[in-house]
């Protein structure tokens, strides 16, 4: 089968055997769409990703001809992490796309716990939107955001504006610091305002930087809260501003919880009442064989790319 493997940090693509038998508690999944994540980059430029097929954003279908997303992770299921939700805190965890292979490929093999069956209204060619959408519901139930405190997202690559798309969701309508014209576009379309003050009660950090850090806690009312959702790849900062505002700092990793209410169920179900979600989210959808000029487009923030898709 097709897939996309990483070769001296260059996406290639190849033919690779498939799973040929499915072990019990897993399922054979063929991917629609799989879709390229920030972290996938910087993976790739770290020399993480060598000799990996990348891809922990990915929906399909079942052998039964359902329509799924899919949690990318093989947990234990009997640890403490597991027992509160975290199955990507697991001690044994298996991120696929990160410690294994992944569904940049037409084919993946997945335990059965990990498949999110897609409401009415999902199109499975959107529906590796339901990650990223999880990783937003994670951090939203984290800042614990009371009725009538002020948000602000502090970035608008796919997980700030995702975070708006949650937010939104639940009525909030959030500011959002967005730096490049087609984002700030995307965020007013999901519903965010643009007019960045001061003095918020929350805010989501979605870009992970010395500098991002700096500007969430100069945003912050005194004693308020930021939650980091973003991913450090280098050390940052944190400078005096933290303490002389007693800022409470909590960080957000991937997602969690137990069926149905898992953070990949809200965002299935958000994705299904709000399609055009999608709309303002995907710019570029490319075939497995373009992944070359995929990941040069997805490398590419300031020309108008947010999320790119591979239709598999």
């Amino acid at each position: 089968m097709k897939a996309i493997r990483i070769s001296e940090k260059t996406p290639e693509l190849v033919d690779i055997e498939p799973v040929a038998d499915v072990p019990s508690g897993q399922v054979r999944v063929k991917v629609v769409s799989s879709s390229i994540c920030g972290s996938d980059l910087h993976m790739i430029e770290k020399g993480f990703a060598e000799g990996r097929v990348l891809g922990h954003e990915f929906a399909g279908l079942t052998p039964d001809g359902t329509a799924v997303a899919v949690e990318p992770v093989a947990n234990c299921g009997t640890c403490g992490p597991c027992g509160q939700g975290l199955r990507v805190m697991c001690t044994g965890a298996t991120l696929f796309g990160v410690a294994a292979d992944g569904a940049m490929a037409e084919e993946v093999v997945v335990p059965t716990s990990a498949l999110v069956e897609l409401p009415d209204g999902v199109d499975v060619a959107n529906a590796s939107l339901v990650e990223p959408l999880a990783v937003a519901t994670h951090a939203v139930r984290r800042a614990a955001i009371a009725p009538g405190e002020r948000v602000l997202v502090v970035g608008a690559g796919p997980i700030g504006l995702a975070t708006v798309a949650v937010l939104s969701g639940m009525g909030i309508q959030a500011t959002c610091a967005a730096r490049h014209p087609h984002q700030q576009t995307a965020a007013e379309s999901l519903g965010a305002s643009l007019e960045v003050g001061d003095g918020y009660d929350v805010v989501i950090d979605a870009a992970a930087t010395t500098g991002s850090i700096r500007d969430s806690v100069r945003s912050l009312r005194i004693r308020g809260r930021v939650v980091v959702v973003g991913t450090f790849w280098d050390p940052v900062e944190i400078d005096l501003g933290i303490l002389m505002k007693e800022v409470d700092l909590y960080s957000s990793m991937a997602y969690g919880g137990t069926a149905p209410d898992r953070d990949f169920d809200h965002a299935a179900r958000l994705l299904g009442e709000n399609p055009s979600i999608a709309s303002a989210l995907v710019t570029h959808r490319f075939p497995l064989d373009g992944a070359a000029e995929a990941f040069a487009t997805a490398n590419d923030r300031s020309s108008g790319t947010i999320k790119v898709v591979f239709d598999v």
